[in-house]
């Protein structure tokens, strides 16, 4: 008699829980608000974030596109997704913007070593110390620190092809 009246109890109980209409969320995940106060990423920004999304994208020669690029390749692609044009080869990068200082190196700044078996390497700063580019043959898009090995002691230069906000 007890199990019944259990039974009865948790089927009733069972029966209120199906029966009850699911309450809408207090506070939406994205307020529309919020939303559209977000500014829309500045040049720079899309710039660094097109070139950090080729990470892994193998080295090929003369490569300008997802697939395989070039150093100088993948600065013209993440350009180019930010609205800026820029020359293909790294020379005639090394010819455009303004020249700056390696302590004042910003997001989205080219930045240019020499290194050895190559007559000139061109990257993109994601801040002061780091910057993504396409290494050489055999190698991926990544992501390496200005201040190491071989990129310090090759380091030339720096371009600012975007004035700053």
């Amino acid at each position: 008699m007890i199990r019944a009246a259990l039974a009865a109890a948790l089927s009733i109980a069972l029966a209120a829980c199906s029966l009850t209409a699911p309450k809408p969320h207090a506070t939406p995940l994205l307020a529309p608000a919020a939303a559209a106060s977000r500014a829309a990423p500045s040049p720079r920004e899309q710039m660094v974030d097109a070139a950090i999304a080729m990470r892994g994208q193998p080295y090929r020669f003369g490569g300008a596109e997802p697939g395989g690029f070039d150093c100088s390749g993948l600065v013209q692609y993440a350009a180019n997704g930010a609205g800026i044009h820029v020359p293909r080869t790294a020379h005639e990068q090394l010819r455009i913007g303004e020249p700056i200082a390696r302590g004042e190196v910003k997001p989205g700044d080219l930045v240019f070593m020499h290194l050895a078996h190559k007559q000139l390497h061109v990257g993109i700063a994601i801040d002061a110390d780091r910057f993504v580019h396409a290494p050489s043959k055999g190698g991926y898009i990544r992501i390496d620190s200005l201040d190491a090995p071989p990129y310090a002691r090759g380091f030339l230069g720096a371009r600012r092809i975007i004035d700053s906000p």
